[in-house]
């Protein structure tokens, strides 16, 4: 329950004019809450005098089991002028169906954006049986505030036993602050999920930088939360004869209860390029690449490959390259058609990153490397003088292709 302090309270107004719901009044000189309150919490974050607080309790087996469903938050990313939802949704989807299914349970996606929303249905057709469609010209871009205001209040409508983030820079944002709002439990960065025989949300995530994988209920609070990594699982293949509903929530949002804005938007110079979380070829480097230099024969084999280089955290931390290009637990997760690991060892972290790939060619001088024990095929040698002779293969290879 939203709680004021009347001693503290000076009926200033603040919290009346940023509500977005119109549930809070000021009655002689006093804030007074109306029963349509959601709880979003926009007040209590804006109040001068810290008169407003969320009070919450433990609920009973009885308010849990009012809990029933799975909600998927459906981020979108902008395409050619039109919000589509991004490729950790459909896997989020497919997770999402499988534990929905064992649960007898629905599976519904809530996509926040304005007028550009767009390709809802192919959330249907991935296994969503409903599609929640939140738009407000606020929600053209995202805002922590506008987001979580509005996700606030649709977990209060719809009751979800379940909500499941894709752990993107937004979803990594959005999902703690909604949590701590609602005072719920949250597991971050996730890379497995199931449900127990109690029915209860199993989170799996490593620990202990990755030396153990931990299981994490959440037994007291609905619904329970958790982000997943991109890549960890595999997008299902669309059934466009699938059938389902597209609802549109009712949003109302004040500028007022959204402090930030974006001012400018800059592109990085590699932007138009795939992303490695996105290709379906690798060759990662690591510091059996012995130097900076060697980076471009790295860069060299993958473009013989068609495909893009990334390369260990040891590489970031020597400044070599870039953080966008770093898998591994601290880094980003990838599931290509073909990894190449070029001189890296295959630390725990790291092997969290890349695990999902489909088949994984090992280059590594040290024989006891733990990179081979995930190989489905490893070389043992110097990757300075392997490397050079594979582009040289690739190109002859090529050739006669062309030839032929």
């Amino acid at each position: 329950m939203l709680k004021i302090d009347t001693d503290r309270c000076t009926g200033c107004g603040i919290c009346e004019k940023i509500c977005p719901f119109t549930a809070i009044v000021v009655v002689d000189k006093v804030a007074r809450v109306q029963a349509n309150c959601t709880l979003c919490g926009a007040c209590v974050s804006r109040c001068p005098t810290a008169a407003l607080s969320i009070e919450r309790r433990r609920a009973s087996e009885e308010e849990l089991r009012s809990f029933s469903g799975m909600v998927i938050w459906g981020e979108c990313e902008e395409k050619a002028g039109r919000l589509v939802p991004k490729k950790v949704v459909r896997e989020l989807i497919s997770q999402g169906r499988r534990l929905s299914d064992k649960l007898d349970q629905q599976l519904s996606v809530v996509v926040l954006g304005d007028g550009r929303l767009m390709e809802l249905d192919t959330l249907i057709a991935c296994g969503a049986d409903r599609v929640v469609r939140c738009r407000h010209p606020l929600l053209g871009r995202f805002t922590s505030e506008g987001f979580t205001c509005v996700l606030s209040a649709l977990i209060s409508q719809a009751k979800p036993s379940m909500f499941l983030f894709g752990a993107t820079p937004h979803g990594r944002e959005l999902a703690p602050k909604l949590a701590a709002l609602l005072q719920l439990g949250l597991t971050a960065d996730c890379t497995g999920l199931d449900i127990d025989e109690k029915g209860q949300l199993v989170q799996t995530r490593p620990a202990f930088g990755g030396n153990i994988m931990a299981s994490i209920i959440s037994p007291y609070t609905r619904p329970q939360m958790a982000t997943v990594r991109p890549n960890v699982f595999s997008a299902g293949e669309p059934d466009s004869s699938r059938k389902g509903k597209i609802e549109d929530f009712d949003v109302t949002l004040s500028p007022a209860s959204i402090r930030t804005k974006t001012v400018s938007v800059e592109k990085l110079a590699d932007e138009g390029n795939i992303g490695i979380e996105d290709a379906d070829i690798i060759v990662a480097a690591g510091r059996g690449c012995q130097k900076k230099e060697n980076l471009t024969l790295i860069q060299e084999l993958a473009d013989a490959l068609g495909g893009v280089m990334a390369g260990s955290r040891a590489l970031v931390e020597l400044d070599w390259i870039p953080h966008t290009k770093q898998v591994g637990q601290s880094g980003l997760t990838v599931g290509p058609q073909l990894y190449i690991a070029v001189g890296i060892s295959g630390a725990v972290q790291h092997l969290v990153g890349m695990r999902s790939a489909k088949t994984v060619i090992a280059i590594n001088k040290d024989p006891d490397a733990p990179i081979f024990k995930v190989a489905d095929l490893g070389i043992v040698g110097d990757a300075m003088e392997i490397v050079p002779l594979l582009i040289k293969k690739l190109k002859k290879e090529r050739i006669h292709g062309r030839k032929k």
